[in-house]
């Protein structure tokens, strides 16, 4: 999840080396918290949060297949 979630963030920002992702997991959940450049905070969360919308989606399902409940938290 944390590896898709990188990938996924380095490919949309402009400042692909201030992309950082800290993982906090607990028994059946897992928070993923992306923070970007602040220049790449609009792109990470697109028009009417349409980007961080499909983030959160793809990094869920992947996380179903693991049996665990993911949360993107983007913070900036």
């Amino acid at each position: 999840m944390k590896e898709l979630l990188d990938y996924l963030a380095r490919a949309l920002v402009d400042h692909p080396d201030d992309v950082q992702i800290e993982m906090i997991e607990g028994e059946r959940s897992v928070i993923l918290q992306l923070r970007v450049h602040p220049d790449d905070i609009g792109k990470v969360i697109g028009k009417q949060g349409r980007i961080a919308q499909a983030l959160r989606t793809l990094v869920k399902a992947a996380a179903t297949k693991q049996g665990k409940n993911a949360i993107v938290e983007i913070l900036d």
